[in-house]
């Protein structure tokens, strides 16, 4: 988390703050908004796989707009209105992988009462940019068709979190395009943060899985094997088959040794 202020400036200074992010997921926080800030995510790695940036402004998001620097052009994809949309995500790609500049424009305000302009960052390999409505906010795993079986078989080995169980609920939101998915868990294989949680008294393990409204995805009956990654700290949707196919899959490919990696089966 970088967090800097517009009041630690020069009053007369016309020139244009810059900061430097060396990680490829984090969040800024700008108070206090003035002027300008420029921001150069740069990170540190030795391959160039990330060709998108996704931003997602925090709830109490406003003083500014974020641009993109664009072959020296400047392109809104943040206006202080869209700040206080919370599930709202901007995604775009990045001409040069190895760098990406965003500018922060302060808005106009006469008083100087405290305003934050904060939000998080992700940057996005090419391999999980999926699909021609990315731009619409496709984020990685929300891809609409079925896994097939080698896909299913990679994504229980890496996904951020694989679960066991049944859907609960599902609601639409159709303002930003997305679909919670509430999930009642038997079994937690996997998860990198605390999204899947014991509930106090009834001990029933549960949690929401974020998708795209396009997916159309609805309540079904039975076991299901939730896959998938993180987001901002949420949990979107990859590979989820039915428990019982999942099982035929990978039963098959273990005998064939085709397995690429160990799942601890039941």
């Amino acid at each position: 988390v970088l967090s800097h202020s517009g009041l630690s400036r020069e009053p007369r200074s016309r020139a244009v703050e810059q900061v430097l992010l060396r990680c490829t997921e984090g969040s800024l926080e700008w108070m206090y908004p003035a002027r300008a800030l420029r921001v150069l995510l740069e990170p540190n790695l030795a391959s160039a796989q990330h060709s998108t940036l996704c931003i997602k402004p925090a709830r109490d998001f406003q003083g500014a707009s974020v641009y993109v620097e664009r072959a020296g052009q400047l392109q809104l994809v943040l206006s202080e209105a869209q700040g206080a949309r919370p599930h709202h995500v901007s995604c775009f790609s990045a001409h040069t992988p190895r760098r990406v500049a965003l500018f922060l424009q302060a808005s106009p305000h006469r008083d100087i009462s405290r305003r934050t302009a904060s939000f998080q960052y992700e940057l996005l390999s090419k391999q999980s940019a999926a699909g021609p409505d990315f731009k619409k906010m496709a984020l990685a795993e929300a891809m609409c068709r079925p896994c097939d079986n080698v896909e299913l078989l990679m994504a229980i080995c890496s996904s951020d979190f694989v679960v066991k169980g049944s859907i609960r609920n599902v609601s639409h939101d159709s303002e930003n395009h997305m679909s919670r998915v509430d999930v009642s868990v038997q079994k937690v294989y996997r998860q990198k943060n605390r999204i899947f949680q014991q509930e106090e008294g009834s001990g029933q393990w549960r949690g929401p899985i974020r998708t795209l409204l396009q997916c159309k995805v609805k309540k079904g009956g039975g076991d299901f094997l939730f896959t998938g990654n993180e987001h901002f700290g949420e949990a979107w949707l990859g590979c989820a088959p039915r428990f019982k196919d999942f099982m035929l899959v990978y039963r098959a490919a273990r005998e064939r040794g085709a397995n690429p990696c160990e799942f601890e089966l039941d």
